[in-house]
């Protein structure tokens, strides 16, 4: 399995799981309270100034993964200015991108290991009420490694169209990218079944 994990080291990678979550919740809140474009833009720029610490590899690294949320702010942003209200945009636009790259710090800084523990331990009174959690505690983890996976095969699959064909993919790729996505969920399950994990025989709670 790809990891989202940077390859290259920094302090955050030292940091408890724990409260790098609880600071992008907090982050979260904070900048779903403000409607200042001003203070998004700087809050973006912040975040800039956070993937570019660690050096050109690690912002490298950071702006790849990103550039999944490029189709969402065209949307937005051609949205907003039909109907008139492109400051509507702009905030909506700020908001989202510097979400996603705070989020997307934080998985780049955290062990898949480390993701495990910490749903482990959010999910403890659930299991004091007799509810099993295994499928939960992985099931998650599994979500934010496997998305930017997607991602890269969705891209690789649309590179391979646009070789053979100057028409646009577009929905196309639907099947294909299926078909991928179902044949890593059932190697994924085979291998957490071999390794007794939450879908094996030992993994029940």
């Amino acid at each position: 399995m790809i990891s989202l994990t940077s390859p290259v080291e920094t302090r955050a990678h030292r940091w408890p799981a724990g409260p790098k979550l609880g600071g992008l919740c907090l982050a979260s809140t904070a900048l779903f309270m403000v409607g200042d474009i001003a203070i998004h833009a700087a809050a973006l720029v912040a975040v800039l100034a956070l993937y570019a610490a660690p050096g050109p590899v690690f912002l490298r690294a950071g702006l790849r993964s990103l550039r999944v949320v490029l189709p969402f702010v065209a949307v937005l942003l051609a949205w907003h200015a039909a109907a008139g209200d492109m400051r509507l945009g702009l905030l909506i636009t700020l908001r989202m991108v510097t979400l996603v790259a705070l989020a997307n710090l934080v998985t780049m800084t955290t062990g898949l290991e480390d993701l495990v523990e910490l749903v482990r331990r959010l999910t403890a009174p659930l299991r004091r009420l007799g509810l099993p959690t295994g499928m939960l505690e992985i099931a998650i983890p599994l979500v934010i490694r496997f998305t930017p996976v997607l991602v890269a095969r969705a891209e690789t699959l649309a590179e391979a169209w646009r070789a053979r064909s100057r028409r646009r993919p577009g929905w196309r790729l639907v099947l294909p990218l299926t078909l991928q996505a179902l044949d890593d969920a059932d190697h994924v399950g085979e291998a957490l079944r071999a390794r007794g994990g939450p879908l094996g025989p030992h993994g029940q709670e």
